[in-house]
């Protein structure tokens, strides 16, 4: 009886072993299975590594068993380490997500590998259990089947990052073939490349770009957020080699560490490069401000000396870019500058008179090097966007389109997806969706177009801006203090990471009983349904860092 019991607590240990490392096989992905990446975001919180409710669950069970097992051949220890071992291993409730998981090929030979290593050792417990210990000693074989399993469920993302390990060769012959093929793509294809970056922005202006350029070229942006090399090349592969009228490849390149960027590049050569700006969005992984342009540039090292490159002349860091004076050709956007007093060697395009209404934005644009004006008129909102797309028309005029002919286009935008996207409800409920991410200054302009809405109440939703690093306090604590002045009620995701946002909201003065704190973004949907009215707004300033809040 006793075997079985120890059978049926080790089958128990090793099942929540296997669930662990399946779910931590997401946070890989989403590190892109680089070990480093992978580990830091796991030792950034002590939960993330060494999960409390396991260690004091058998803590607890073995102190019960040990008082329990005075008489030799007794299964009451077994009893309660099964107990103990499907409290401890039974999944804690997920956070959300902003990127699903995916089973590729890669991860499911990653995981498969990880499922032999755990089988084996599970096996070596049992081994070890059944030929050194004897029936006489029940409570030392249950605490060692107990104390080898927890143990295995702590040490499971290294059981994660050792299957990877071992499955090198075979991923690094895959990934070759990968990539090869994809350069093989581009080389026949031979579009012109745009290549876009900048710490937030990245999508909508591509999207922009995309749209406008699309009115005279056949154009392909890469979809949603695929912005690093695997993601890159899959849309090379799966959807480049069988359209080969394509004019020009849009790619996105996102980075958390220098050198990924440089690796984009290297397969994509990008002939076109857009900066749009360098900010402390993933701040914690990059580790400075500095650290951040380093990487950003990397697009405009890889220009050829007759690339175009294409700055934001507002943020100081692609300004200072733009004055390296590399490539010979660049140009530059502004909607600060007056079109009238322009500096020296300073931007070509230029925003001016830019209204807000709840219709959209209308603004002027002026080219200073020909003095044309044309008005643009566009639905989409957040003043941040004049600055997207002043980016995307410097791109289509340096490719033969006319300030007239953008200007036509631009009145057909249409947002990227969950990035300031205003709709009315059947109930007449106003929803802007900026769900995907937020960053200091789309937050604030976000903040804006809400606070446009005066028929009725203006409700807040957001677990406030994370991956800042050492600023994130001090920034969610300015966005409480900017929402203070547009909203009427607000409701946090979160109660650790959302205490600088009330800190911020109640210093400007925002009274404590409008603001509610939820644990998930489902209770603050499930509260605005009960609660808004036709002619109420709200906005789901919802960012959520690419793995789950834990």
């Amino acid at each position: 009886m006793i075997s079985f019991v120890l059978v049926i607590l080790i089958l128990i240990w090793f099942a929540g072993v296997l669930f662990r490392i399946y779910r931590q096989a997401h946070f890989y992905q989403i590190e892109e299975y680089q070990s480093s990446r992978y580990i830091r975001w796991l030792f950034e919180k002590r939960n993330r590594w060494l999960p409390a409710r396991p260690v004091v669950v058998w803590f607890v069970g073995t102190s019960f068993s040990v008082m329990l097992a005075e008489a030799p051949g007794s299964i009451f220890p077994g009893v309660i380490g099964i107990i103990a071992a499907i409290v401890a291993v039974w999944p804690a409730k997920r956070g959300e997500v902003k990127k699903p998981f995916r089973r590729t090929q890669r991860v499911s030979r990653i995981l498969g590998t990880a499922f032999v290593f755990t089988s084996i050792l599970a096996l070596l417990v049992g081994l070890v259990n059944f030929l050194l210990l004897n029936d006489q000693m029940p409570a030392l074989r249950f605490g060692f089947a107990g104390a080898a399993g927890l143990l295995s469920f702590i040490l499971a993302p290294l059981i994660l990052i050792l299957s990877n390990i071992v499955m090198q060769p075979v991923e690094a012959v895959s990934r070759r073939r990968f990539l090869n093929n994809a350069r093989r793509v581009l080389h026949d294809v031979q579009p012109t490349v745009i290549g876009i970056t900048g710490s937030y922005g990245k999508t909508s202006t591509k999207v922009y770009l995309a749209q406008i350029l699309s009115g005279r070229y056949r154009t392909l942006p890469t979809p949603k957020s695929y912005n690093t090399l695997m993601g890159v090349s899959m849309v090379i592969n799966d959807t480049l080699a069988y359209d080969y009228s394509i004019e020009y490849f849009i790619v996105e390149m996102g980075a958390y560490i220098p050198g990924e960027i440089a690796e984009i590049c290297d397969l994509t050569h990008p002939h076109i490069a857009v900066i749009i700006d360098v900010g402390p969005q993933h701040l914690e992984r990059f580790g400075s401000i500095e650290q951040t342009a380093i990487a950003k540039y990397e697009l405009i090292q890889a220009l050829p000396p007759n690339g175009v490159g294409v700055f934001n002349w507002d943020s100081p860091h692609v300004r200072e870019m733009y004055e390296r004076g590399y490539p010979q050709t660049r140009i530059a956007v502004s909607r600060q500058v007056s079109p009238d007093d322009v500096p020296e060697d300073g931007p070509r395009f230029i925003a001016s008179d830019i209204q807000q209404t709840l219709d959209g934005l209308t603004f002027t644009v002026t080219d200073t090097a020909t003095r044309e004006t044309e008005l643009f008129i566009t639905t989409l909102l957040g003043e941040h966007t004049v600055t997207n797309i002043l980016l995307a028309t410097a791109v289509a005029i340096h490719e033969k389109m006319s300030l007239q002919e953008v200007a036509r286009m631009v009145r057909l935008l249409q947002p990227a997806e969950s990035r300031l996207v205003r709709q009315v409800t059947a109930q007449g409920i106003t929803i802007i969706n900026d769900a995907y991410s937020a960053n200091p200054v789309g937050a604030a302009n976000a903040l804006r177009v809400l606070g446009l809405h005066r028929g009725g109440k203006r409700l807040l939703i957001t677990p406030g801006i994370v991956e800042l690093g050492d600023l994130m306090e001090a920034e969610n604590r300015k966005l409480g203090e900017v929402a203070a002045q547009h909203v009427t009620d607000v409701i946090l995701v979160g109660q650790e990471q959302t205490q600088p946002i009330q800190s911020g909201l109640v210093n400007a003065g925002f009274p404590k009983e409008r603001i509610i704190v939820v644990d998930l973004l489902a209770e603050s949907i499930t509260w605005y349904q009960q609660h808004l009215k036709p002619g109420d707004a709200v906005l789901f300033l919802n960012d959520l860092p690419d793995t789950y809040h834990q």
